[in-house]
């Protein structure tokens, strides 16, 4: 599954101190729930997961338990993230297993992704690429 979820309002709150260990965090929780991950990326403002769903969580249940134990995480993690939230929503793909190393490359690469495409545009390509049908109010509201 190739997991895709922001900041509230898409607040520039993952900085360079705190984006490794975050993204390490949340390999720890999807490990604990029996989804292997393949690789964690993403910027300031967003996170895509590539991992291995289990059969004893939903999709739903897994970015539920990700977000609500990160979340409380990263407010421990100093004052600058005392207000720290996640989206109410998420992306979330079905991977061909012949697609895992494009994703991956895809996830690998987010800094050199968003020196000219901003978060709103990667998502919208996504789901146009994955055949998604959406209403931009739900999407951005």
């Amino acid at each position: 599954m190739h997991i895709v979820f922001s900041t509230k309002n898409r607040q520039p709150l993952i900085n360079k101190s705190i984006k490794s260990e975050l993204h390490a965090y949340l390999g720890s929780v999807c490990q604990k729930l029996g989804c292997p991950v393949v690789i964690i990326g993403g910027i300031e403002d967003h996170v895509h997961i590539l991992c291995l769903l289990s059969k004893n969580n939903s999709l739903a249940e897994l970015v539920g338990k990700i977000k609500a134990n990160s979340s409380k995480w990263m407010k421990t993690k100093g004052a600058q993230y005392a207000n720290f939230y996640w989206q109410r929503g998420y992306g979330g793909f079905s991977v061909n297993p012949a697609e895992t190393d494009v994703v991956k490359s895809y996830i690998q690469n987010q800094e050199e992704h968003h020196k000219n495409r901003t978060f709103k545009k990667e998502y919208l390509l996504l789901l146009k690429k994955y055949d998604v049908e959406f209403d931009k109010r739900y999407v951005w509201d």
